[in-house]
């Protein structure tokens, strides 16, 4: 979310930065709507005081036995609370206006995000690899993930997809085993090594926890719902809950029955969810509407959850495989902090990921993303790209962004600095890492000629001593 007086006082900033993402102009299209937003609450503002000088007037004129400007006078409150309603919907129409439009723009690039319109600007930093093999390694052995889980009895999509759909597996056994050491290393490296909190977050949410990390409304195609029907008992818990007030406001005006009935009737019957598409989303909106001091900034926060993605702009993609589901294991994780902290912070993030790839001895590069390539709400992103053999290339296995104050306007999350005024916090999020597409990763980088899977070093400990993964 971006800062209407900021695009006010500087609206050819705002269009400048909005055209290293692509976009055409929007400042003034935003300030047109503004305007008559202003203008609106004005009106509104004005028929109100008048509307209250008339009421105290009708006191004073019936004080006085003047009856004549008494009824004059409320036939000109009844006027102005007519037109208290007509600037009340211009208002609220502009209101609803100018957010839409606000919501819907992406978060503005930090100085330093390399120019470009898609992938192909995005700039190589670094890449790792074990010294003793090639970069990247130049294995003989290049089945790919499917054919060796397959082959091992471990990996099972037709199973998947009977039950639900393309984009699903079930993995078994041994494989099974190895994703859940994959996530409980992950998240051993970043609670004991690099002081991060584990969380246990919902996986389902409601529209304002999406619409805080900026999910909502752009993206509403690449999510997935859940539903239930409000049991008939809830309904009438919920209407009771209500009654009190709603009878108090209409006192003397309808019977306790019929207010009753009509609570009942507008109760929902039905309780939408969004299934997360990342913890981010769960663990970003812990801090949302809290006033956070700055002594324990920055707050650290990991979680090994399910993730949910339609995939809808995706079809005809990574058809084969773990790369794109609709069900995937991540390790996410997400700092809230100071401004002065969140450049830090991110290469930081960055470094507790690549971490992770080390320890697996995994190559990879680290890319730096260019204004076209980044995410909605970034303004800086870093994607780490893990070398797969069977594809001959890298292929992304974390992202890690700075969003800087873009979800945290969302949210409203703010912090109390040293001077006692309060400041929107910064929201930084990444994977650390994909647990799907690292158990990709390993199968493929550490294939065997038999076709087994040598287990890395670090996940020994954690597979309780398994050394090999073989067809049994």
């Amino acid at each position: 979310m971006h800062d209407i007086r900021a695009i006010r006082e500087n609206p050819d900033f705002y269009d400048a930065a909005w055209a290293r993402r692509g976009l055409p102009p929007q400042a003034q299209k935003i300030l047109e709507t503004d305007a008559k937003l202003r203008t609106a609450s004005t009106a509104k503002q004005e028929a109100e005081a008048q509307r209250n000088a008339a009421s105290k007037a009708i006191g004073q004129a019936k004080a006085q036995k003047n009856e004549a400007e008494a009824e004059r006078l409320m036939t000109q409150v009844a006027a102005l609370k007519q037109r208290i309603e007509e600037t009340g919907a211009d208002e609220a129409k502009w209101q609803k206006q100018r957010d839409d439009m606000l919501a819907s723009l992406p978060n503005l690039p930090a100085l330093d995000a390399p120019d470009g319109a898609d992938e192909h600007a995005n700039i190589e930093v670094r890449r790792w690899y074990i010294q003793s093999k090639a970069n990247p390694p130049a294995l003989d052995l290049t089945a790919d993930h499917v054919t060796l889980g397959e082959a091992l009895g471990m990996m099972d999509f037709e199973s998947a997809a009977r039950m639900s759909g393309a984009r699903f597996v079930a993995l078994k056994g041994q494989l099974a085993h190895l994703e859940r050491a994959l996530a409980a290393f992950m998240l051993d490296l970043h609670t004991r090594e690099y002081g991060y909190t584990e969380v246990s977050p919902p996986l389902l949410v409601k529209d304002h926890v999406m619409f805080g990390t900026g999910q909502l409304p752009k993206f509403v195609d690449d999510q997935f719902t859940a539903a239930r029907t409000v049991s008939r008992e809830e309904l009438l818990f919920e209407a009771l809950d209500r009654f009190d007030e709603e009878f108090e406001k209409r006192k003397g005006q309808a019977k306790p029955t019929e207010v009753m009935k009509e609570l009942l009737e507008v109760a929902p019957t039905r309780e939408d969810f969004w299934l997360i598409p990342t913890a981010e989303v769960a663990l970003t909106n812990l801090v949302r509407e809290q006033i956070l001091d700055e002594a324990p900034l920055p707050i650290r926060m990991t979680a090994d959850t399910p993730c949910f993605r339609a995939e809808a702009g995706a079809a005809g993609r990574d058809t084969r495989g773990m790369i794109r589901m609709h069900q995937f294991r991540k390790v996410e994780l997400v700092s809230i902090t100071t401004p002065d902290q969140s450049d830090e912070e991110h290469e930081r993030m960055v470094a507790c990921a690549e971490e992770v790839l080390q320890r697996l001895e995994l190559p990879y590069r680290t890319m730096l993303l260019c204004t076209g390539d980044m995410g909605f709400g970034a303004k800086k992103t870093y994607d780490l790209e893990v070398w797969l053999p069977s594809q001959g290339k890298y292929r992304e296995i974390s992202s890690c962004s700075n969003c800087g104050d873009f979800q945290a306007r969302r949210m409203n999350a703010r912090f109390r600095n040293k001077d006692g005024r309060t400041e929107f916090v910064h929201t930084l999020n990444g994977s650390g890492l994909a647990v799907g597409r690292t158990l990709v990763a390993v199968l493929e980088n550490y294939q065997q000629a038999d076709g087994s899977i040598q287990v890395p070093k670090a996940l020994v400990p954690y597979m309780g001593g398994l050394e090999r993964i073989s067809k049994t």
